[in-house]
């Protein structure tokens, strides 16, 4: 089983959002003119056999790029392959909350994702330890990014090290940092190495652009440690995985990167 941790299934206001227009650079694609049915996303599913993906709501300080409630509507057209993330606006706390638990409760989700460097706030502020608290109390994992940023924001709140001081002040809470961590791989792995709830996942990246620390590390004490990811739309399943055989990895190792992983980080019934 192959299971994608982190994709979106692109909203209009998501996809054409300007702050991504320097990620099209990159992949010289345009954006899309008109909203795209949940079945395109499915289908590049299965054009890599990826049997599930965990798509993820987009909540920034000024607006919503997919709501909780258009992931729900889009895991409900495929419920066997598609599983809710969600997102709140961590600047309004009892709110947020509210929210997350509506979001397991109500809408079968299986955790929550915000990503630092659109708050311009590091996970060590106090906006963010309500968010932490509640995905505790409810047993799901906390999603965010660590390392660089492709938008035109700070990569600086992405810093590894600083999920070292919520890791200490939480040690219940799961944490999954997307994005490799780049260039900051190495304080991903020590952060990952030193707290066992701390997991990376490497959205966003291609295989042939793994670190060879990160690589080493799946293959060795960091096995149980390191989730596979896209960042669909930005990277298909296909080219994500893409060369995956050159990584020369033991079986029982890709087995786990690839899907066993976050199987058991999100409590993935088969």
């Amino acid at each position: 089983m192959i299971i994608d941790a982190w994709a979106q299934h692109s909203t209009l206001r998501h996809s054409q959002d300007p702050m991504f227009k320097s990620l099209r650079r990159w992949t010289g694609e345009e954006a899309p003119t008109h909203e795209l049915p949940v079945g395109i996303t499915v289908a590049k599913m299965d054009e890599a056999g990826v049997s599930k993906s965990l798509i993820s709501a987009w909540v920034a300080p000024h607006n919503v790029m997919i709501s909780n409630d258009e992931v729900a509507n889009f895991v409900n057209q495929y419920p066997d392959r598609l599983i809710g993330v969600g997102s709140v606006n961590i600047s309004k706390p009892v709110q947020a909350v509210a929210e997350i638990r509506r979001c397991v409760d109500e809408l079968g989700f299986k955790g929550i994702r915000v990503l630092p460097w659109l708050w311009e706030l590091p996970p060590t502020d106090r906006l963010f330890y309500p968010i932490y608290t509640a995905c505790c109390d409810l047993g799901i994992p906390f999603c965010t990014q660590i390392g660089h940023t492709g938008p035109l924001m700070s990569s600086e709140v992405g810093r590894p090290i600083y999920l070292d001081r919520v890791a200490l002040d939480f040690p219940e809470l799961v944490i999954v940092g997307g994005h490799i961590g780049y260039p900051w791989t190495d304080e991903a792995i020590a952060v990952a190495t030193k707290h066992v709830n701390v997991y990376i996942d490497t959205s966003a990246y291609t295989v042939k652009r793994y670190p060879p620390q990160l690589v080493e590390y799946m293959n060795s004490h960091g096995r149980e440690k390191v989730l596979f990811g896209t960042n669909y739309p930005m990277i298909t399943p296909a080219k994500a995985l893409h060369g995956i055989e050159k990584l020369n990895m033991a079986p029982d190792a890709q087995q786990l990167f690839l899907g066993r992983n976050a199987q058991r980080v999100f409590r993935i019934i088969e």
